[in-house]
């Protein structure tokens, strides 16, 4: 029998695991759904195929844009190898729309276009709700130098760039999404990387139609089956087949 795998940490909707190499880490996505940090929780059969699957094709496809992320590759449906990194204790959040808290702290009515791509920060800590930081803050406490966040707001931006772009291709409207950006040492020479995840637990993504929810607020605000969104969005993309091709060959005469 395989010895036991070395859990690293355990979240909300991931479990870590040391990986087979050095530097290496087996992010493990999970069924559970939570919301207002940990007050809700549901498990919703298959979320975690989904975001697997979501996260390897947004990963993929930034790093063919040449976005540098965390990921190595997919090893089953519901794991995926990434390089071990040092996250930076923020969550870095863009937003294209209002929604959701800034909607509520500003009083705008959710939906209203915003001038400009918004790039914000919250400190990552679950115990005290994720409190929004401003710059001042994440230099003064160390966090981050002033070269990271700029280098964390021009890596946002072009995320938001592809991941837009790659959207609204399918009909979603990319409202807003969060990321973790985590550093990665080569011999002395430190870069930073798109890490954690992306995938709909992360975004706000509404159909350019309908204004329907595809995303966690689904679950949020008990809108419908967080499954049936999700697979929506990966239907859209072609990530997961629709109609599996049956396996029997035809013969032709």
């Amino acid at each position: 029998m395989a010895p036991r795998r070395k859990k690293i940490y355990e979240g909300k909707a991931k479990i870590l695991y040391e990986g087979p190499e050095p530097g290496t880490i087996v992010q493990y996505f999970k069924d559970d759904a939570t919301a207002g940090n940990g007050q809700k929780k549901a498990t919703i059969e298959g979320k975690g195929v989904l975001n697997n699957r979501l996260c390897e094709f947004f990963m993929m496809g930034l790093q063919n844009v040449g976005i540098p992320t965390h990921f190595l590759r997919r090893l089953n449906m519901r794991e995926q190898l990434v390089r071990q990194v040092e996250i930076i204790p923020l969550e870095v959040i863009v937003r294209n729309f209002a929604a959701g808290s800034i909607a509520k702290r500003l009083g705008m009515e959710e939906g209203t276009a915003l001038p400009r791509p918004i790039v914000e920060y919250s400190y990552k800590n679950d115990a005290l709700g994720d409190p929004l930081v401003p710059e001042e803050y994440i230099i003064a406490f160390g966090w981050a130098n002033q070269q990271d966040l700029d280098d964390i707001v021009s890596l946002a931006l072009r995320v938001n760039d592809f991941l837009a772009g790659v959207f609204y291709g399918v009909g979603i409207k990319l409202v807003d999404f969060k990321i973790e950006i985590g550093r990665v040492w080569d011999g002395d020479f430190m870069r930073l990387v798109v890490a954690d995840e992306i995938s709909p637990d992360s975004c706000r993504l509404w159909d350019i139609k309908t204004g329907e929810h595809l995303d966690k607020d689904v679950f949020r605000r008990d809108l419908g089956s967080l499954t049936d969104a999700y697979s929506e969005v990966a239907r859209r993309l072609g990530v997961l087949p629709t109609n599996p091709e049956p396996t029997k060959p035809t013969l032709i005469n």
